[in-house]
């Protein structure tokens, strides 16, 4: 029996994703968006609300920096954006796509009641296009 495909993000978001802090390194956030193999990463208070997102873009030079310099990186505080394009989980996953053909981000953090659920990629969201398609 065929498996129902996804018809929001709920269903096809990662809830134990990698997220970071804002006193979080920026060495250590390279290191982990590297083993995460994440383009970006959700940036949370203590109580996992979501305060900001910071892509490997925008942290890519100061590692570059820091080790020309041999300084110390900065922390995430001081590099990520406060202004996150986020969804909720119960949103449609072809209203989110049809965001996503406007929007840039390649990650968007899943936030219910303020708080950081998980997180959707593009790649997840054209994944279930495609399941919704073949359905």
């Amino acid at each position: 029996m065929p498996t129902k495909a996804p018809t929001i993000v709920r269903e096809i978001m990662s809830r134990d994703c990698y997220r970071v802090t804002g006193k979080t390194s920026v060495s250590t956030l390279a290191e982990g968006l590297a083993l995460h193999r994440l383009p970006g990463v959700p940036v949370v208070d203590e109580r996992d609300h979501l305060i900001g997102f910071i892509s490997e873009q925008d942290v890519m030079g100061k590692v570059l920096e820091s080790s020309y310099l041999n300084d110390e990186p900065p922390l995430v505080r001081e590099l990520m954006r406060n202004e996150v394009l986020s969804v909720a989980p119960n949103k449609s996953i072809t209203d989110l796509a049809q965001e996503m053909l406007g929007a840039k981000p390649k990650v968007y953090p899943v936030v219910e009641q303020s708080r950081l659920v998980g997180i959707v990629t593009r790649r997840d969201v054209l994944s279930a296009l495609l399941r919704m398609r073949h359905s």
